[in-house]
């Protein structure tokens, strides 16, 4: 699939060529990791991300103890005492694996929040880029950093720094 891929690029980029058109390539993680906006936002998604780990992996701490506490105590419960810490234990995990979801998976907290803190500073590089291509009349820019595999480009055609400076970030 990706040689599919790298070959249509190539061939739309020799097509392209013919027609005279202007592209360039940039690398927006490398854009990114040098903005502080950028760094600051990882850091503070780090910090959350941390700190809601740390408190499911206390609670499923304390599931595992109840569940050592049960297997130490089931001998000498009585059926019915034995379903209900059953059941309790049951719900407990079950309400543990609902926060791990809800926090870290799809759609969850963590995106939501990497979606409030990042989201802005990607429209700036793209708003950045786009400025840049209107002003020098490019017809297209690749992105190398993710995706698309570039085997080779012609330094001068790398524009990162360029968006750097219209970002106001050395």
């Amino acid at each position: 699939m990706k040689k599919i891929t790298l070959f249509v690029i190539i061939a739309l980029m020799g097509s392209f060529g013919v027609f005279g058109q202007k592209y360039a390539i940039i690398d927006t993680r490398m854009i990114l990791d040098r903005m502080p906006d950028y760094k600051a936002a990882q850091a503070q998604l780090d910090n959350i991300a941390q700190d809601w780990q740390k408190d499911i992996d206390s609670r499923q701490a304390k599931l595992d103890q109840l569940y050592k506490n049960f297997d130490a105590e089931q001998v000498m419960l009585s059926d019915d005492l034995k379903k209900k810490r059953q059941d309790q234990l049951f719900i407990t995990e079950k309400e543990l694996r609902d926060l791990q979801r809800q926090r870290f998976g799809f759609e969850g907290d963590l995106f939501k929040k990497r979606q409030e803190l990042i989201k802005p500073i990607q429209d700036r590089v793209y708003n950045a880029v786009a400025k840049i291509s209107s002003a020098r009349g490019y017809d297209f820019v690749l992105d190398k950093s993710e995706g698309i595999t570039i085997i080779f480009a012609d330094p001068k055609l790398d524009k990162s720094e360029d968006v750097l400076k219209e970002l106001g970030v050395k």
